[in-house]
C-alpha cells in the first residue's frame, strides 16, 4: 500500500524536483502539500507550489501556511533560488490554493487518518511544529517525520547552521521532542547528490515532457557550490522523498540530535551526536551515505513519467 504523506515545503528550486518526485511515485500517497515561506517569501513559494502541481496535472490540494518562523522572520536565499524561488524560470500560473490554513489542515488529516501519516518537511519546520504543538496528542498519528535539514559539521548559511534549520530552529526542536521518529537528510548526505551539467543533459535525453523540461531548466539555474568544489550543485530536498521510496539507496545511523537555540554564531546548529559521546537517548535517524547513481536514475525515470 502507498505510504500516506503530507509534504511540507517552501519551493525553492530543489523543492520543485522533490514535489515532482513525490507526485510521480506510486509508493507514496500525497494527501496534501503545505507551504511556508523560506527559500522565498510565502507569496512566491505558494504560487510556485500551485504552478508545479498544475504542471504535473495533479489534484493534490495545496494549502498556504506560515509566512514567518515561530520567532523573528524568514530570510530568503535569492543567491541560490532567485528572487521568486525557481531560479527565474517562469511556469504557467496554477489555480487558487485549497481552503484552510496549513496547520489546521495537517491537524485535520492526522485526526481523521485511518493509519499513521508520514510528514515530509523540506523547508522551515514551522507548519509541522505548529500543528503538533497546538494538538500534541496527534503525534500518535504520525508514522515518522522525514526532514531535509541540518548538518553534523559545517552549515551552508552560517558556519554552524543549515538553511532550513536556522530558518526556524525552535520549530525543529519541537519536532525532535514530539516523541515520533525523526529522519534527517543533512548537508553531508545531500552533498553526495551533486548535480552536474552532464547529469542535467542526461535527464534531458529521457523525454520531452513538460515537467521533465521544467525540472531541468530549474536545476540548470542553480549555481555550482563553491563549498563542494564548484563542479555542481547539491540536490537537497529530493533526498528526503527518495528515502521513503528507495531506502536501500541509503545508509543511516541512529543518533541523539538537539538544537542550539541560543543567540550568537552557533544558533540553528543541529548538534548530532553520531558517536554517542553524550549518552543521551537516540531521538533521530541520520542518513549518512547515498548511492548517487541509483538516486539520479530513480529521479530521472520518475521525472520522465510525468506529463
Amino acid at each position: 500500500m502507498p505510504i500516506p504523506v503530507i509534504l511540507d515545503c517552501d519551493p525553492g528550486t530543489d523543492d520543485a524536483l522533490a514535489i515532482f518526485l513525490a507526485l510521480a511515485s506510486p509508493e507514496l500517497s500525497v494527501l496534501a502539500i503545505t507551504v511556508a515561506g523560506g527559500n522565498a517569501g510565502l507569496d512566491h513559494t505558494l504560487a510556485n507550489a500551485l504552478a508545479l502541481i498544475a504542471l504535473a496535472g495533479s489534484s493534490v490540494p495545496v494549502h498556504a501556511g506560515a509566512d514567518r518562523p515561530l520567532l523573528g522572520c524568514f530570510t530568503s536565499e535569492p543567491r541560490v533560488h532567485g528572487e521568486t524561488g525557481l531560479g527565474g524560470v517562469v511556469l504557467p500560473a496554477g489555480g487558487p490554493p485549497a481552503p484552510g490554513i496549513a496547520t489546521d489542515v495537517i491537524r485535520r488529516i492526522l485526526r481523521e487518518a485511518a493509519e499513521p501519516v508520514t510528514l515530509i518537511g523540506i523547508g522551515p519546520a514551522t507548519n509541522l511544529a505548529l500543528a503538533l504543538t497546538t494538538e500534541p496528542a496527534l503525534a500518535a498519528k504520525v508514522q515518522q517525520i522525514v526532514l531535509m535539514s541540518g548538518a553534523w559539521a559545517e552549515g551552508n548559511i552560517t558556519p554552524a547552521a543549515e538553511f532550513n534549520a536556522i530558518s526556524d530552529p525552535e520549530a525543529l526542536a519541537i519536532l525532535l521532542a514530539c516523541g515520533r521518529p525523526v529522519v534527517f537528510a543533512t548537508l553531508e548526505l545531500t552533498a553526495q547528490a551533486l548535480v552536474t551539467p552532464a547529469c542535467i543533459a542526461a535527464w534531458r535525453g529521457l523525454g520531452s515532457g513538460r515537467c521533465l523540461r521544467a525540472a531541468c531548466d530549474i536545476q540548470a539555474t542553480v549555481p555550482a557550490s563553491r563549498r563542494l568544489g564548484g563542479t555542481g550543485a547539491p540536490l537537497h530536498d529530493p533526498c528526503a522523498v527518495a528515502w521513503l521510496i528507495r531506502p536501500e539507496l541509503f545508509t543511516f545511523r541512529r543518533c541523539s540530535v538537539r538544537m542550539d537555540l541560543g543567540p550568537g554564531p552557533s544558533r540553528g546548529r543541529t548538534l548530532i551526536d553520531r558517536w554517542d559521546r553524550t549518552g543521551e537517548p537516540h531521538n533521530a535517524v541520520v542518513l549518512e551515505t547515498l548511492d548517487a547513481p541509483g538516486f539520479f536514475d530513480l529521479l530521472g525515470q520518475r521525472l520522465a513519467q510525468l506529463p
